[in-house]
């Protein structure tokens, strides 16, 4: 209703109710002061009703008209004569009605418009499936065959001829460290075995007139024609001889026992590739101290991969030796590989409750060591909800689909998502069995238009 209608139809009924029980004169007062005030400005607007009078021009009394129209509409509202206290009652009931047909009529009036129809979409119901029941075990990609490389003594690295990411083979030198002291151990060495061949070959000849001469001797003796004491000194010289060449060749082998190790002494000072792989790492630089068990690379074979995943203890029955499991590498574009259980560590981490299982993966060019990956291992079946990828929509980091409710009438409902399988992905809270929903709503925006179905 009219705010303003409504204050002064209120303003005129308390009027009428206080004249039709003042005094007499209080009413022909107010009706004489009406009249009057009418008849002296006829043009001026009345406070309570804020009717407009006609205006009369300056110095014209008012037509007859004028005032008695003053006179009813006063005495409609202002005279006990006029209207009767029941009938007064009456009258201020349809002033109310009257004026609040007015209001409202003023008012407009919304009506709510049919929402926009779009047809040839495609609806289908929300439904439960059997999915694989699988334990989800994550690790980490690593090669199959690792090497920490250090230097086996102490020196100051001279030379690095690698850098990581560089492809080596087996024997390649990767390091060179200061060789001067091994390389005059190695000449040492030389020159002790030199000098020991030297002094076989002298014992040698020493050893063969020895015996040439014990053998002279021996005729003799065996003739009489010398004494025993003769026989016996030659002899002695023999044997002297002999023992001596047996001293020199011991020491000759000495001299190359030293000599083999000056060279592998010297050999320490080359780092070389233990197998054919690539330098994932370099830890020291040119000048650099190197100490025996102090890394100065990191070296990892090629083509071959497997997958350390941490298992629960609760979980490891679920995992056996030699089983065929599917792997899942992010990095790959979530492709999948097949891989194979080859070793389950036998000690669990006292921290985690969890064993370390390491699956073979098969040759591929873009594994690298260090990426993560997802080992599913099968525990049978179990009931989900399925609705296929393409009816899907991103909001930012929400994933939402489009619902029909009984007047087909869609709206975006905000889902959670699990595990996705082939082209469909599983519901985990949001929708309900039975449910419609838009099986590929693209780019369009459907919220709030009714859907025809194709």
């Amino acid at each position: 209703m009219n705010t303003h209608n409504l204050r002064k139809t209120t303003s005129l009924a308390k009027e009428s109710v206080s004249q039709l029980r003042g005094p007499q004169q209080s009413r022909t007062n107010c009706y004489s002061s009406r009249e009057a005030a009418i008849e002296e400005s006829p043009a001026r607007e009345c406070r309570e009703c804020k009717v407009e009078q006609t205006e009369v021009p300056s110095g014209t009394a008012p037509s007859r008209d004028t005032v008695s129209k003053a006179r009813i509409f006063s005495g409609s509202f202002g005279t006990a004569e006029a209207v009767p206290f029941p009938a007064a009652t009456l009258l201020l009931l349809s002033a109310m009605v009257a004026f609040g047909s007015v209001g409202c009529s003023n008012e407009r009036q919304q009506t709510p418009t049919a929402p926009e129809t779009v047809r040839n979409v495609s609806v289908l119901p929300v439904q439960r499936a059997d999915v694989p029941d699988l334990l989800e075990a994550v690790g980490t990609v690593r090669a199959a065959q690792t090497s920490q490389l250090a230097s086996q003594m102490m020196g100051n690295i001279v030379e690095l001829r690698v850098h990581e990411g560089d492809r080596v083979q087996r024997g390649q030198v990767l390091a060179v460290i200061d060789d001067a002291q091994p390389r005059a151990a190695v000449d040492r060495a030389t020159a002790a075995e030199s000098a020991a061949g030297q002094e076989v070959a002298a014992s040698d000849s020493d050893l063969a007139l020895a015996e040439s001469t014990l053998k002279r001797y021996q005729n003799l003796y065996d003739k009489k024609s010398v004494s025993p004491q003769e026989f016996d000194e030659v002899k002695a010289r023999y044997q002297a001889a002999l023992a001596h060449r047996d001293m020199t060749r011991a020491g000759q082998a000495q001299a190359k026992a030293a000599l083999a190790q000056a060279h592998t002494s010297f050999s320490y000072t080359r780092i070389l590739a233990p197998f054919d792989g690539m330098i994932t790492e370099k830890r020291a630089d040119p000048g650099t101290l190197a100490s025996p068990g102090v890394p100065i690379f990191a070296i990892e074979g090629l083509g071959h991969y497997r997958l350390e995943a941490t298992v629960n203890e609760n979980d490891l029955r679920y995992v056996r030796m030699g089983e065929q499991v599917p792997v899942v590498v992010d990095a790959l574009e979530n492709a999948e590989l097949k891989g194979k259980v080859v070793q389950i560590v036998p000690a669990a981490d006292a921290g985690s409750r969890s064993f370390l299982v390491k699956i073979e993966l098969p040759a591929d060019a873009r594994l690298r060591s260090g990426l993560f990956g997802r080992a599913q291992f099968s525990r049978g079946k179990r009931s989900s909800l399925l609705i296929p990828q393409t009816a899907v929509v991103e909001r930012g980091q929400l994933q939402g689909v489009y619902i029909l409710d009984l007047n087909k009438v869609a709206s975006l409902r905000y889902v959670t998502l699990g595990k996705t399988t082939g082209a469909e992905v599983e519901v985990l809270a949001g929708l309900q069995e039975g449910e419609r929903l838009v099986a590929n709503p693209g780019n369009l925006d459907l919220n709030g238009k009714r859907i025809e179905a194709q």
